[in-house]
C-alpha cells in the first residue's frame, strides 16, 4: 500500500513526457524571427537633368516602392527639389557642375563618405559636352570617380548613363559632340567592370527626342523624365538583386569638401568655374532666394539663384526680382520664366518648380554679359 501513490506519480509522469519532449522541439525548432531588411543605398550622381529638380527620381522611386522593392533608400548630401509627388528625394544632382571638375577637385569622397551608397547612378557629361571638353577627357573623368566609388565600398554597383541627346539654340554642335561621347562609353565600361563592381551603361539616349522629351532641348519635360525613368528602372532592379547593403556607419574623416563650382540649374559655358557668394537669403513674403555666381569668362558670366521655402507650409509659386548693374543683360535664362526692363530683371517660377515644399528649394539659372554680380535679391511667394 505505501507505493500505490509512487506508482500512480511515475505512471503519471510517464503519460507527460510526450508532451513535454514536443513542447522542447517546437521550441528549439521554431525559425527566429526575421530581421528588418536592411535598405539597399542608391545614390544618384550628376548635374542639372539630375538635381533640378530630376523628377525621373521621383517616378523611379514610386515604381520601386510599388513593384516589391520597398527597402530602397535614395542618398544623398542634396534634398528634394520638387516634383508633384511624394519621394525619397536624396541626390548628388548638382546644377551645372562638370564631371570633369567634380574628378579633378576630388569633391566624390566627401559625398561617398557622408552617404555610403551601395548603387551609383550616373548622368554626368551634359556640362562638359557644352563646354568642347573632349570624351576621352571626361572617361578620364568617369574612371576616377569609379576609383573613388570602389575605395568606399569594393562591391559598388555602378550605372553609367548614355547621356540623353542635346539641343540647345545656342549650341549646334552639341548633339553631335554628345553622340561621339556615348560612343565611347561602351569600350570605356567594359575595361573598367570588374566581377566584383560590375559597370553597366544604361542607354538613355536611343529614343529620347529633344522636341518631344525636353522643354529646352536639355533638361527633360514630364515626357523625358518618365522614359529616363523607364531606362534606369530594368537596370537598377538588377542591380539590387545582387547588392549586398553595407553596414549603416557613422561617417569618418573630415567634412565635405566644399566645392568650388556652384550648382545651377543649366549648362555651364566654361569649364573652369569660380563661384563667389552672394548675399545672405532673405525671407520676403513666404520665400528666400540666394545668389551664386556658378562661371565667369572674359566679357561674360553665368548665375545661379536658389529659391528656397523657409515656412512652414507649401507655397505655390515665386518670384525672385533684382536689379544688374547698368548696361548688363541676362543673354539666356533657365529654370525660370524671365524678363529684364532696363535693368530690373523679375523671374517668376517655371511650371514644374513653383510649388514647394516646406524646407524645399529649387535652382535656376542665367548667362549675362558683364561682370558677376553681387546684387540683393528679393522673393515673393504666390
Amino acid at each position: 500500500m505505501p507505493r500505490t501513490p509512487l506508482r500512480a506519480a511515475l505512471v503519471a509522469l510517464a503519460a507527460l513526457l510526450p508532451a513535454l519532449a514536443l513542447g522542447l522541439a517546437l521550441v528549439s525548432t521554431a525559425p527566429p524571427a526575421a530581421a528588418a531588411a536592411t535598405p539597399v543605398r542608391v545614390m544618384p550622381l550628376g548635374d542639372s537633368i539630375t538635381g533640378s529638380p530630376g523628377c525621373w527620381r521621383a517616378l523611379l522611386w514610386n515604381r520601386l516602392q510599388t513593384t516589391g522593392y520597398p527597402d530602397v533608400d535614395f542618398v544623398g548630401t542634396l534634398g528634394p527639389q520638387g516634383c508633384s509627388v511624394p519621394y525619397d528625394g536624396d541626390n548628388e544632382g548638382h546644377g551645372g557642375y562638370l564631371v570633369t571638375n567634380v574628378a579633378n577637385q576630388n569633391l566624390l569622397p566627401g559625398w561617398l563618405n557622408a552617404t555610403r551608397p551601395d548603387v551609383v547612378l550616373t548622368h554626368f557629361g551634359t556640362n562638359d559636352v557644352w563646354s568642347n571638353i573632349a570624351p576621352t577627357t571626361i572617361l578620364a573623368a568617369y574612371s576616377r570617380l569609379v576609383d573613388q566609388m570602389r575605395a568606399s565600398n569594393p562591391a559598388m554597383a555602378v550605372l553609367v548613363a548614355k547621356i540623353i541627346p542635346m539641343n540647345p539654340p545656342t549650341c549646334a554642335e552639341c548633339g553631335q559632340r554628345v553622340v561621339a561621347l556615348n560612343a565611347a562609353i561602351d569600350g570605356w565600361a567594359a575595361g573598367k567592370t570588374t566581377a566584383a563592381s560590375p559597370v553597366v551603361v544604361v542607354d538613355q539616349w536611343t529614343g529620347f527626342n529633344t522636341a518631344t522629351d525636353t522643354y529646352d532641348g536639355v533638361h527633360p519635360n514630364a515626357a523625358g523624365d518618365q522614359k529616363m525613368s523607364d531606362r534606369w528602372y530594368p537596370a537598377l532592379t538588377a542591380a539590387l538583386g545582387r547588392s549586398t547593403p553595407t553596414p549603416t556607419v557613422s561617417p569618418t574623416g573630415g567634412p565635405t569638401p566644399t566645392p568650388t563650382v556652384s550648382p545651377t540649374g543649366g549648362p555651364t559655358p566654361s569649364p573652369t568655374t569660380s563661384p563667389s557668394g552672394g548675399p545672405t537669403p532673405t525671407p520676403a513674403g513666404g520665400c528666400a532666394a540666394t545668389y551664386r555666381t556658378a562661371g565667369q569668362w572674359p566679357g561674360g558670366f553665368q548665375g545661379e539663384v536658389t529659391v528656397a521655402n523657409p515656412g512652414s507650409a507649401p507655397i505655390g509659386g515665386w518670384t525672385v526680382r533684382f536689379t544688374l548693374p547698368a548696361g548688363q543683360r541676362i543673354i539666356q535664362a533657365w529654370g525660370a520664366e524671365l524678363t529684364q526692363t532696363g535693368t530690373a530683371v523679375t523671374a517668376r517660377n517655371a511650371g514644374w518648380n513653383g510649388t514647394l515644399a516646406p524646407a524645399a528649394q529649387t535652382s535656376w539659372g542665367f548667362l549675362a554679359d558683364g561682370s558677376p554680380i553681387m546684387v540683393p535679391l528679393t522673393c515673393t511667394a504666390g
